[in-house]
């Protein structure tokens, strides 16, 4: 789900059988991603999975990185991660969003082969976006409170929306 001229393009790292059975990104009741959009003040309400529509009036959008859905992410090959992101690069080139967050900085590592990656801004610029990795927001990730997480996702935003703030008008966007 995502559209030209997004602000943020949120990538998870591929769908679980949950939220292949709804066809909704980050479905399953545990995951933290809806949560934590909300509460890092990307949208004004916690939105459902159903509601991931919404996100385009919002300009944010998602998308995984691998299409297959499996009951782990550590199922995947990392020749399935990197394929993936040789796809994700296209996508985010054909949409050109301002920042590509990838949720998962184990799968970014592989995907993108950056062994060294943390969680945070990236020196990447992938499809002529600019990177920023977030924590994973499955509920088997312990290592990150639904706080911390939250908090994450606010550096993000601010980021995200100070550089839009910062853009300059065309002249043909006045007319």
């Amino acid at each position: 789900m995502a559209a030209p001229g997004l602000l943020v393009l949120f990538s998870g790292i591929n769908p679980g059988l949950y939220s292949a059975a709804t066809g909704y990104h980050f479905a399953r009741p545990g995951n933290r991603f809806w949560p934590a959009l909300h509460a890092s003040g990307f949208t004004a309400r916690q939105l459902r999975p159903d509601e991931q529509d919404q996100l385009l009036s919002l300009r944010l959008g998602i998308t995984n990185i691998v299409a297959r859905a499996t009951a782990r992410a550590d199922e995947l090959t990392a020749e399935e991660l990197r394929c993936g992101a040789t796809a994700l690069a296209a996508l985010a080139q054909r949409l050109r969003p301002d920042w590509l967050a990838v949720l998962g900085v184990s799968a970014y590592r592989v995907a993108f082969e950056r062994s060294r990656a943390a969680v945070g801004p990236q020196d990447d610029v992938v499809g002529g976006a600019k990177v920023w990795v977030l924590p994973n927001p499955s509920g088997l990730n312990a290592h990150w409170s639904a706080a911390a997480l939250a908090a994450e996702f606010a550096r993000l935003r601010v980021a995200a929306q100070t550089a839009a703030a910062r853009q300059p008008v065309s002249p043909a966007s006045c007319r």
